[in-house]
């Protein structure tokens, strides 16, 4: 089983799938062609899945960062006798510029190294894995490499280095002096033929990638507030979920790291949730320029295409592709990150019904509005249904935010949501085609589940606004009121609601829990860093900025050297925990540094949205 910490892992990412490099430089997650793909290194999940070291034999210690604006990763490797530095990227095409950054992706990751002093040994292992460790492969050796086939894929490894091929495995050592390098790549094959590279053109390939993400980083990111480098890396991070064929945004690239050390709350992340994807995009308003939006309605409206006629139901999450089976599936021959069993792929939540996704799709077109420029007509009708589905819907018990996997009840974020979706409906009338009583029905019904909310979902006992209605119980999903702009931040309610949130639903590091409530589930889970995010956020719009920069720099201060974030942190240890790195929390390190930058400002808008009402 694998035992280290998840936060000596760093992300690599050519805009189809995701790799995650250990800080000594064993590769021990990558799927290809695509996030959600079979894994062919695997060891993060198990010793036996499947991993590629490259380092330095007798390292002493090693230094890592992401080159400028970039997802390309820089380890340096001291040894006694020498120094080494290996460079780490999933390759983007030649020339690839702005926009159309991973837009023809080679499937191939690209290891360089170089010796900066004196004298260096190198070992290298690669132990190739298909189909989450389950195959091991034949290896042989082809032209300028070695050609590995199994699993229902070819791999070549390109390398001008000799490897001896032993129980599965391809070795090799080799010395190297002051000023000398060596280059690999690791190339997933379409087809048969294709020859390997050579030294010179894996580094062409490698200078292109890091000339494609800086360029994207110059065109896109103008955020300039407090920790702005933070807010850069996360939008670099948010852009890499991005599937760039078709717009699609995973929430996390790995699968079933768990909640707690051991637990069984482990889940597939590798996929889009429409919730996590919206949300990606208002956050990309202001970490970066969301220029792949257009291309996600379009592919959501594509996706769901007939869900919402004759009363249907708005699939809550997708493949990549587009795909509505996600059936969740246990993988009992893995023994999971520390032995946290079961490994699953696939998703169950895929089938739960959840009314917030409504409000949070159409939060993102009405924030996102002037990027994505004219809506086609089949993405406007797409969005009509949506609301008019809500008209219907809002008043149903569903599964909540969190997928609370136990009977459905009448979630307060859901109809928050709900509130959400109509009230953008109305300001997007205009622009999705419609008018007249379809419109003011959307406007009256939206008024109803206000009213509804302040009526069912404050509790005079709990002192608060709470999880669902008629509870006692909290949940921090409720400090979403003043953040999509449905009561001001400095509302008695909501200033009542925060503190108790701060107080009864945090861990003695300060951290906060989603909730305590019981959710069908056995065993416990982590702080949510989203969660406390949301609280600095909360802060912040009501005016205490300096409790909201206590609190981020609380969270913030659980990423790794290179700036990731998991989605939990051990509420003992502080150690991270859950899928990684995770969408959701640097979603929420973005929103809340934004709402932080505006009340020092002396604006305290509730969220992006609010100040592009304002400015308008």
């Amino acid at each position: 089983m694998s035992r280290h910490p998840i936060a000596d892992y760093a992300l690599l990412s050519d805009c189809h799938s995701a790799a995650l490099v250990h800080r000594l430089g064993s590769v021990d997650w990558l799927c290809f062609p695509r996030y959600d793909s079979p894994s062919i290194l695997g060891r993060l999940l198990d010793d036996r899945a499947g991993h590629w070291s490259i380092r330095p034999a007798g390292v002493t210690s090693a230094r890592r960062r992401y080159l400028d604006g970039t997802l390309v990763l820089e380890t340096a490797f001291d040894t006694p006798g020498g120094g080494l530095t290996l460079t780490d990227a999933l390759a983007v095409g030649p020339n690839e510029r702005g926009h159309e950054l991973g837009a023809r992706s080679p499937h191939a990751l690209l290891r360089r190294v170089e010796c900066t002093r004196g004298t260096v040994e190198l070992e290298t292992e690669l132990a190739l894995r298909p189909e989450y460790g389950q195959v091991q492969p034949t290896l042989g050796d082809v032209p300028g490499g070695l050609r590995a086939a199994g699993g229902g894929c070819i791999l070549l490894l390109s390398s001008a280095v000799s490897h001896a091929i032993e129980d599965g495995s391809a070795r090799a050592r080799v010395t190297l002096r002051a000023g000398e390098s060596r280059s690999f790549a690791l190339q997933y094959q379409s087809e048969e033929g294709e020859p390997c590279w050579t030294e010179s053109e894996i580094d062409d390939r490698l200078r292109e990638t890091v000339a494609a993400w800086q360029s994207w980083s110059q065109m896109h990111q103008r955020y300039d507030g407090p920790w702005r480098e933070l807010v850069h890396l996360s939008g670099r991070v948010l852009q890499g979920l991005t599937y760039q064929p078709t717009g699609a945004i995973v929430a996390a690239p790995t699968t079933s790291l768990p909640e707690t050390v051991g637990g069984e709350r482990n889940w597939d992340y590798r996929y889009t949730w429409i919730r996590d994807a919206s949300l990606t995009l208002e956050a990309l308003w202001v970490a970066a320029c969301p220029d792949e939006a257009l291309q996600f309605f379009d592919f959501l409206s594509a996706a769901a295409v007939g869900q919402l006629r004759d009363e249907g139901h708005l699939q809550i999450m997708f493949g990549v592709g587009g795909e509505r089976d996600l059936t969740e599936r246990e993988l009992p021959h893995l023994s999971g990150w520390r032995d946290s069993r079961p490994v699953r792929v696939g998703n169950g939540a895929w089938a739960q019904r959840q009314l917030d996704v409504y409000g949070e799709l159409l939060s993102a077109v009405h924030q996102l509005k002037d990027q994505v420029g004219e809506l086609s007509p089949a993405t406007a009708g797409f969005l009509v249904d949506v609301a008019d589905t809500v008209l219907r819907r809002w008043r149903q018990p569903d599964q909540g935010i969190w997928e609370i996997r136990g009977e459905p009840r009448h979630f307060l974020h859901s109809k928050l949501m709900c509130w959400v979706a109509l009230d953008r409906a109305v300001e997007l009338a205009g622009s999705i085609g419609a008018e007249g009583a379809k419109v003011t029905r959307w406007r009256e019904e939206r008024d109803e589940i206000r009213r509804a909310i302040m009526e069912q979902g404050w509790s005079e006992r709990a002192g608060a606004f709470t999880q669902a209605f008629g509870s006692e119980a909290l949940d921090a999903s409720t400090l979403l009121l003043p953040i999509v702009g449905f009561l001001p931040g400095d509302d008695p309610r909501v200033s009542a609601t925060v503190d108790a949130i701060a107080e009864r639903l945090t861990d003695p590091l300060g951290l906060v829990y989603r909730y305590r409530a019981d959710d069908g589930l056995e065993g416990e889970e982590g702080t949510f860093l989203l969660c406390t995010f949301w609280l600095a956020h909360a802060f912040a719009l009501r005016g205490d900025v300096g409790r909201a920069r206590e609190v981020f720099e609380r969270a913030a201060g659980f990423a790794n050297d290179l700036g990731l974030l998991a989605e939990q942190a051990d509420g003992a240890t502080g150690e991270l925990l859950g899928n990684f790195p995770q969408a959701f929390s640097h979603i929420g390190l973005v929103n809340a540094a934004w709402a932080i930058a505006r009340a020092e400002a002396g604006t305290l808008a509730s969220s992006p949205i609010a100040a592009d009402r304002a400015a308008t």
